[in-house]
């Protein structure tokens, strides 16, 4: 992640995905785009992230995914102890991320799923 630019967590099969880097497009915003399914982050960028976006992992993580529910995540504790295991299973699993997440240039970060946060974006 290269600071002071914007850059998008994208996955092209995600419809909302498609949808924020259509937005992104059209209000004119520079961009860089990570596939991070081909392009995983590692935990430290994850920490980085998490902060910028004021988050903690298991709410970034899409526990509805198949490989959620074979770790058993539903059952895994969500405190400051927990944090750990919730960050590897998103660096070993990056289909269990949230998308898109948009980290903006001024160092903030969104998980623009919604119009209202795209809007969040111009």
């Amino acid at each position: 992640m290269t600071s002071g630019q914007t850059e998008i967590w994208h996955n092209p099969r995600c419809t909302k995905s498609r949808n924020a880097t259509a937005h992104l497009d059209e209000a004119g915003v520079e961009y860089t785009v990570r596939r991070y399914l081909d392009d995983p982050p590692t935990v430290a960028e994850l920490r980085a992230v998490l902060k910028r976006l004021g988050a903690e992992p298991w709410d970034i993580t899409r526990t509805g995914e198949e490989i959620a529910k074979d770790l058993g995540m539903s059952g895994w504790g969500r405190t400051p102890t927990d944090r750990d295991k919730w960050l590897e299973a998103l660096a070993t699993h990056p289909k269990l991320i949230q998308r898109p997440i948009v980290l903006t240039a001024d160092g903030g970060a969104v998980v623009a799923r919604d119009e209202e946060t795209l809007r969040s974006l111009d």
